[in-house]
């Protein structure tokens, strides 16, 4: 069960994961396409160590819906001849400006300040191979999108078993909204170009994957493995 504030911690990735004492589930809800577009699930160590860090997994999550409805604002401001773009980014803008809001809200309740996190590796490493004209420029930064939201569902998904009732309920929503996200940004993707951009997907799906399973020295909802 994820640890409360104030309540000790663990001292020890070691331990072994306990599930809750309550009947919500989250892998039933990830769609199969999102569990054939990532190349690897969630290590079983990265859980542990969300599980030890209860009060940063909360300000880490709300600091990546801030930057999701970031990320969604400015790609209306900057590709406005798209209307399909533009229908998809709005509102995803306002979901995840609302989840945002929704993560604040659970934090005041539960003591927990609101305070700046650096960011994790993981995006940078993701944006890091963008090419740099477009359309291939937005076609990467699509795809990331996309990676992103799915690892993110991932993540919630696999988390929600062992949280407590209000947060695993929470988080089921989440997945249950954000769980289409991925596949708008990848349809979107597709959109940019008639060549086939599945090689592209492979390239960024594999430097996800290596992301996600490396060692990281600070936990984040997006770190790899504690080193």
């Amino acid at each position: 069960m994820l640890i409360q504030p104030g309540m000790s911690q663990p001292s020890t990735h070691a331990n072994a994961l306990q599930a809750a004492d309550h009947a919500v589930k989250g892998d039933d809800l990830l769609p199969e396409s999102l569990h054939r577009f990532l190349a690897c699930a969630t290590p079983e160590a990265w859980l542990q160590w969300a599980l030890e860090n209860p009060e940063t997994l909360l300000i880490d999550h709300a600091q990546c819906e801030k930057k999701a409805a970031s990320t969604a604002m400015s790609l209306l401001y900057r590709y406005v001849d798209q209307p399909l773009l533009l229908s998809k980014m709005s509102q995803l803008a306002r979901e995840e400006l609302l989840h945002f809001e929704q993560v604040v809200g659970l934090m005041e309740a539960r003591g927990v300040a609101y305070q700046h996190l650096t960011a994790s590796r993981y995006a940078e490493g993701l944006r890091r191979h963008l090419r740099s004209n477009d359309p291939e420029r937005l076609i990467d930064v699509l795809i990331i999108g996309a990676l992103i939201e799915a690892r993110s569902c991932e993540r919630f998904a696999c988390l929600i078993p062992y949280l407590d009732e209000e947060l695993a309920k929470f988080y089921r929503t989440l997945v249950k909204s954000e769980g289409r996200h991925f596949e708008d940004y990848l349809l979107l993707a597709r959109q940019q170009t008639s060549d086939s951009i599945d090689e592209r997907i492979a390239f960024f799906v594999a430097r996800e994957a290596e992301l996600i399973t490396s060692p990281d020295t600070a936990f984040r909802f997006h770190s790899g493995v504690p080193a």
